[in-house]
């Protein structure tokens, strides 16, 4: 039976920077590599508060992607 096993993680966030000339919001992803294989939701959510409590843009999005392998 094949088996998933993950390679690498990342969090992304998105935030508002600002509007178009349209009206439209502005969105600017951060992406940050090598998160943690074992950290929870709970955990990168927090993470990702933190950090946005840093920048001076609204914090609009987070996204967590995984990366697996296959094997046999």
């Amino acid at each position: 039976m094949a088996q998933a096993m993950i390679m690498n993680s990342k969090l992304r966030l998105v935030v508002e920077t600002g509007m178009d000339e349209k009206g439209q919001p502005i969105h600017k992803p951060k992406t940050y590599n090598n998160i943690r294989k074992d950290a929870t939701a709970d955990q990168l959510f927090q993470a990702a508060n933190a950090l946005a409590s840093l920048c001076q843009h609204l914090l609009v999005g987070v996204e967590r992607t995984d990366n697996f392998e296959i094997i046999a």
